[in-house]
């Protein structure tokens, strides 16, 4: 693609975008998988939720993301029961689109390790899920001996670990999570619904973790769950979220932002169009490079996934 092309595409992004605008390739590494109508059900969404509660799989992902260039997904789970980690590695087996999986594993438990290499035999399978979820405390976690062993484990076998529910608590664990685990590849999810807080010492507190986070070549971010609601309506323009990517930006530089919709918990901020709209128009002002960065190359780097149909880059 020559220079006036790719100008002409971040022209484009600017009105929406459009699948023949889309100048490479892209990996979502954060989208979500469920089917409400098992017989065994699920443990979430809830039934009342009236736009989740209803089966995201991944042929229906791949009717919403493909036209804006997307060739391939990262699941990560939102399921608590142990065998809804297998049943994700089957659904995903069967449709190439599919590049990774990311399960909920307890370390510390009885039974993680063991449960770990099971899972792990399938290539898809690429980390665990831990942090403010399911009742579980990290900080609490961190003394326990077991569960640092666990981590290291899981560091020694290549895989990452996604963080979730942000907060300063988690950012600060976080850290000692990374002097503990120093050859951990930690990603943390949804940084942009993390606000630094007003408090003075929550604010300084923020400002630390984040300053310390950036510089560790082995912590990545998801520039994921941007759009928001704000007194009732959600913001559809990118200078409304600017100033939170740009300090995503400045923090952890080009080679550690990935990109994830959190589809389908996105569905009801937007549609998968608005979701990526505003990331694209922002990273393809970068240049080529930093948005192929974004958009899919150090999405390899941090959950090595390896790629399972033509299209897919890499």
């Amino acid at each position: 693609m020559n220079r006036r092309t790719f100008l002409g595409v971040a022209a484009a992004s600017a009105v929406g975008i459009r699948a023949q605008a889309l100048p490479f390739p892209v990996i979502d590494t954060h989208i979500h998988l469920f089917d409400p109508t098992r017989p065994e059900g699920v443990p979430w969404p809830p039934k009342n939720d009236a736009i989740l509660y209803r089966p995201a799989l991944p042929d229906r992902f791949r009717k919403v993301a493909a036209p804006f260039g997307v060739k391939g997904a990262i699941e990560v789970e939102c399921s608590t029961w142990l065998e809804d980690n297998q049943w994700v590695l089957d659904v995903s087996e069967k449709d190439t689109i599919m590049v990774g999986t990311v399960g909920n594993l307890e370390p510390g438990k009885t039974g993680f390790r063991r449960n770990l290499d099971r899972f792990r035999k399938n290539p898809l399978f690429r980390g665990i899920r831990y942090g403010y979820l399911w009742n579980r405390d990290v900080r609490a976690a961190l003394a326990n001996p077991e569960f640092v062993a666990d981590l290291k484990f899981l560091a020694d076998a290549d895989l990452s670990l996604d963080t979730a529910n942000q907060s300063v608590r988690l950012l600060e664990d976080m850290l000692k999570l990374s002097d503990a685990v120093p050859n951990l590849r930690i990603i943390l999810d949804h940084l942009p619904r993390l606000a630094r807080p007003q408090e003075p010492e929550q604010g300084a507190a923020y400002d630390a973790a984040m300053r310390e986070l950036g510089k560790r070549p082995q912590v990545y971010v998801k520039v994921s769950e941007v759009l928001n609601r704000v007194d009732g309506r959600v913001p559809l323009e990118l200078n409304f979220y600017r100033a939170k990517i740009d300090e995503l930006w400045e923090t952890f530089g080009e080679d550690r932002l990935l990109y994830g919709s959190d589809w389908p918990n996105s569905d009801p901020f937007g549609t998968y169009e608005q979701v990526i709209s505003i990331v694209h128009e922002y990273f393809i002002a970068k240049g080529r490079e930093a948005a192929e960065k974004y958009f899919w190359k150090n999405s390899v780097a941090a959950y090595r996934w390896v790629k399972r149909e033509a299209g897919q880059p890499g």
